[in-house]
């Protein structure tokens, strides 16, 4: 996949994700019960999964860089006969069925992996860069990307946060020389929510209330988010690792403040960055960045390709200068 090259490294919010915004819904109808829909919807995308198909040939030994313009996915014909099975799968066969918490209520959702990418895979809080198409169970199209652009998984519906950890960004790019940046072995497959991990009950002017989605992605690169530029990593703040926050769990002092958005997580007057060292190292590859040695209250924390091809990587020191096992930063008795 090629894109101009002063975009690679501008990692701001779109104003156009129309389909992914969860603020973007000017419509609500009354709530239903969460886990009653959430049967509707799965019995809906069981019958899309089962009466569709797609090109599976194109993909695997056989195309080493697949993207989305290789897919193609194509409803059953009447006799619902499976065409050209030697290049053709049906998506049922295909998807791998993965589970979701969200809003107390548990959820399954369906994914297509069609390559799995070579680089780091994001956390459900960071930035994604991607191209993407986004479709409803009737296939119709309600918004798409004629170029990667960048998100904040926190600002999309649910479905994408719980989603894309599973997928791994590109292994690298090219600098083609004209301005542009080649990307290969990138993560690429389609994604199928129930409306639970979508909208719910709001809409769109193209999307009705408690609507399944269908969302085709590609994945190029990620960055790590510190939502409150403490020099921790914003999943370093989900304390209890459910991928989610809430002061019930991820408020280390007790102020209503969720550590991840704190600047002073464990509340003793010091700011968080005072508490912590950050080290940055540039190698000429990922490997020597990966194997860095480190210390017992280290953890190398960003992993970033440079434009001149070497890599460079952060370590974060946590200390913990009465050794209670908290590292200063979230005990306030230090």
């Amino acid at each position: 996949m090629r894109i101009r090259k002063i975009a690679l490294y501008i990692l701001g919010i779109s104003l156009g994700f129309i389909a992914c915004k969860k603020n973007d819904v000017p419509t609500v109808v009354p709530d239903r019960d969460r886990a009653e829909q959430q049967i509707i919807d799965n019995d809906s995308i069981i019958g899309y999964l089962e009466t569709h198909y797609y090109n599976s040939s194109a993909f695997g030994v056989s195309n080493l860089n697949p993207s989305l313009t290789d897919l193609q996915i194509s409803k059953l014909p009447e006799d619902g006969v499976l065409p050209d099975p030697d290049n053709n799968t049906l998506l049922i066969d295909a998807v791998e069925t993965l589970p979701a918490v969200f809003a107390e209520t548990d959820y399954e959702f369906y994914v297509l992996k069609l390559n799995q990418g070579g680089g780091d895979s994001p956390k459900f809080c960071d930035k994604v860069r991607v191209n993407y198409e986004g479709k409803l169970l009737n296939d119709n199209l309600f918004d798409s990307t004629a170029n990667p652009v960048t998100f904040d998984l926190l600002g999309l519906v649910p479905g994408w946060r719980k989603a894309l950890p599973y997928f791994s960004t590109s292994e690298g790019f090219n600098d083609v020389g004209d301005g542009t940046i080649d990307f290969y072995n990138f993560g690429l497959g389609v994604l199928f929510f129930p409306s639970g991990l979508g909208y719910f009950s709001g809409s769109t002017n193209n999307i009705p209330a408690y609507s399944p989605l269908i969302f085709s992605i590609e994945l190029f690169q990620m960055s790590q988010n510190d939502d409150d530029n403490d020099g921790v990593p914003s999943f370093m703040e989900d304390l209890n690792n459910d991928a989610d926050y809430t002061l019930e769990f991820d408020d280390t002092d007790g102020d209503k403040i969720p550590d991840y958005v704190d600047v002073d997580d464990d509340g003793d007057g010091k700011l968080t960055s005072n508490e912590i060292i950050l080290t940055t190292y540039n190698e000429a590859t990922k490997e020597a960045i990966e194997n860095l040695p480190l210390e017992a209250d280290q953890v190398l924390v960003k992993i970033k390709q440079e434009l001149d091809g070497s890599f460079t990587g952060t370590v974060i020191t946590l200390y913990d200068s009465n050794g209670n096992g908290i590292p200063n930063y979230l005990d306030k008795n230090e």
